[in-house]
């Protein structure tokens, strides 16, 4: 949500920001701009739209510097328009400033700046930021002026600021949205993630909250809000340009979806022990006596994450014996919940930064309780801030619909569920049997994405109907939500998941000859039950499409379409299950002209409240 990007070095300025920022698009946004320093003035160009709107008004003979900053707005205060972009200026375009965040007291802020004499242009809680600083400046030392200025903040921001006075530095700041610095050779880069500095170093320093950075031509300094010095060990990406480009497929979700043999390899490697039964996860910096003392399992995500979440309750209650419990994070943090030592938090975040689940861990904290994370993005602040966790190494993830991670997560929610289990109740030999049917996935879904174009002859028969209906029994409950969830991310369409058992419960009043049904029918322990739930379907003039097990003839009776996965273990078919649901949906998407990668609306990081 939000993207910023600087840059201060030898090379003009303006290619480097500008391809930044288009590798920030996943992110979301409504509007772009970006400022140079030159001849000590800004040049500064915005546009609503997208970056190929504020190329066009880009005068590229004439705008140059070898130091700017950059920004894609998703709006909060005030409505997508040019005046609203970012960067801000103060009234003598001698600051800029680029925002990532809520200033929550902006509005006592700004009438406090007004009655000094501050007017403002812009209906923007960042605008704010800028007069304040402009408020402590004298025409040297911004990284003082901004100390004082972020300080009166209350909310979030990652930010960079410029001085015209100053043009070779750039001041930034974090405390609750992501920041990052490239260390390059005689050069620097500043971005909200990673992608825009890949393509130059991979040598980073990650910034905790209230963390500020003074950027020069010839070096940085890292220090506090105060002033006071931070010594910030850099470390190194471990992943190349290629995995944030399409690689030949039309879109980066097909290109993730394809990639999810490969990715769910990656979360499972190094970590089984088959010889016993196990699993091995160092990384939750628990030991037997940790793992034995676990009373209570709190899951905590959003969106796809907290579907992910659901299929994990399933799997450690079923291993384990263990009570879990499944939070929107979004809820957690304002409901006073009950922790205390024997309870253990798994908080769930492709890009840990989502700023709902990173308050659910904080919360657990302070409670006493054992905080831990399962993350995508090495480095994010919750993997530094958990007291353990899993990375899921399901590597960069540019769609904004979440594919790729889900199953990931999964995987390493499976993986715990067998760690503490086996220090129950769980034994050896059925610890092997879901090790085994883990090892077997990766090649599975292989098969199922080979059925591709047929799942796109379905696709291409209900582009155009307005509602779809999911239905999924137990451990396949969260996969429909996940499925309907891409169809409405998408592909606009107003989609619902349910429990089959459900279905008389209401939606079934919805059905009739116009309402496709997306059935999850794989054989287990209900398929009968789901079975009856077909021919209420039917009876109804609904259509059916079922998620089948391969060679079950029963089916074909009475769906219109039927997806046939492969076997497995029961709690390991929500990984088979949804991919033929992440192709339906893209396939849908594309056939009716949506921006899969870039829904409207969306963002891929939801940085703030």
């Amino acid at each position: 949500m939000c993207g910023i990007v600087g840059y201060i070095g030898n090379r003009d300025s303006l290619q480097i920001l500008i391809e930044g920022l288009k590798r920030l698009e996943y992110r979301g946004y409504d509007s772009a701009g970006v400022a140079l320093i030159d001849d000590n003035k800004f040049f500064i160009v915005k546009s609503v739209g997208k970056i190929s709107e504020l190329e066009k008004r880009i005068p590229t003979c004439s705008m140059k510097g070898k130091a700017g900053i950059a920004h894609t707005r998703w709006a909060t205060h005030g409505a997508p328009s040019d005046i609203n972009a970012h960067p801000h200026t103060d009234e003598k375009k001698q600051l800029a400033v680029v925002h990532n965040g809520i200033i929550e007291n902006h509005a006592s802020l700004r009438k406090l700046l007004e009655k000094d004499g501050h007017i403002f242009v812009s209906e923007t809680d960042t605008e704010v930021i800028v007069h304040l600083i402009e408020k402590f400046y004298n025409g040297s030392n911004l990284p003082s002026a901004v100390g004082q200025a972020l300080r009166m903040l209350h909310g979030t921001f990652g930010i960079i600021a410029a001085s015209v006075s100053e043009p070779d530095l750039l001041v930034a700041a974090r405390n609750g949205s992501p920041l990052v610095l490239g260390v390059g050779e005689n050069e620097y880069f500043l971005a909200s993630d990673v992608a825009p500095i890949v393509p130059y170093t991979r040598e980073v320093i990650y910034f905790e909250d209230n963390e500020m950075v003074v950027v020069g031509r010839d070096g940085y300094k890292t220090m506090t809000l105060d002033a006071v010095p931070v010594n910030k060990e850099s470390c190194t990406v471990d992943w190349d340009i290629s995995s944030i480009e399409k690689s030949g497929f039309e879109h980066f979700m097909l290109k993730e979806i394809f990639e999810q043999p490969e990715t769910v390899a990656n979360s499972m490697r190094g970590r089984m022990i088959l010889a016993s039964g196990t699993s091995r996860l160092q990384g939750l910096n628990l030991n037997l006596e940790n793992l034995r003392s676990i009373k209570r399992v709190i899951i905590a995500g959003c969106g796809t994450s907290w579907h992910a979440a659901l299929v994990g309750e399933y799997i450690i209650e079923e291993l384990a014996r263990t009570p879990v419990e499944v939070e929107y994070a979004s809820e957690f943090r304002y409901r006073n919940p009950i922790i205390d030592e024997s309870t253990v938090l798994f908080v769930i975040s492709q890009s840990g930064e989502t700023a709902d689940t990173l308050a659910a861990l904080r919360e657990a904290k302070e409670k006493s309780g054992l905080g831990l994370g399962i993350v995508n993005v090495v480095g994010s602040t919750i993997a530094r801030e958990s007291m353990g966790g899993v990375y899921i190494h399901a590597g960069p993830e540019i769609g904004v619909a979440s594919t790729k991670a889900f199953t990931s997560q999964i995987t390493v929610l499976a993986l715990i569920g067998i760690l503490l289990g086996r220090q129950r109740d769980l034994s050896s030999t059925e610890g092997k049997k879901i090790l085994r049917g883990l090892l077997d996935i990766p090649g599975k879904i292989k098969r199922i994405l080979a059925t591709s174009d047929e799942i796109k002859k379905i696709a291409d028969e209900y582009c155009n109907t307005s509602n779809f209906l999911y239905l999924g029994r137990g451990i396949n409950f969260p996969v429909a939500l996940e499925g309907a969830l891409k169809m409405k991310e998408i592909s606009y369409i107003h989609a619902e998941g349910y429990p089959a058992s459900e279905m008389k419960h209401g939606p079934i009043a919805l059905i009739d000859e116009n309402m496709p049904v997306v059935v999850i029918a794989t054989k287990d322990s209900a398929y009968e039950k789901i079975i009856s739930n077909i021919q209420e379907v039917k009876a109804r003039k609904g259509k059916v499409i079922a998620i089948a097990t391969e060679g079950d003839t029963e089916i074909s009776k009475y769906a219109d379409h039927i997806i046939e996965v492969p076997a497995t273990h029961h709690l390991l078919s929500p990984l088979l299950n949804v991919i033929p649901l992440q192709l339906l949906a893209y396939h849908i998407a594309v056939k009716r002209g949506c921006n899969v990668d870039q829904p409207r609306n969306l963002a891929k990081s939801v940085t703030v409240e």
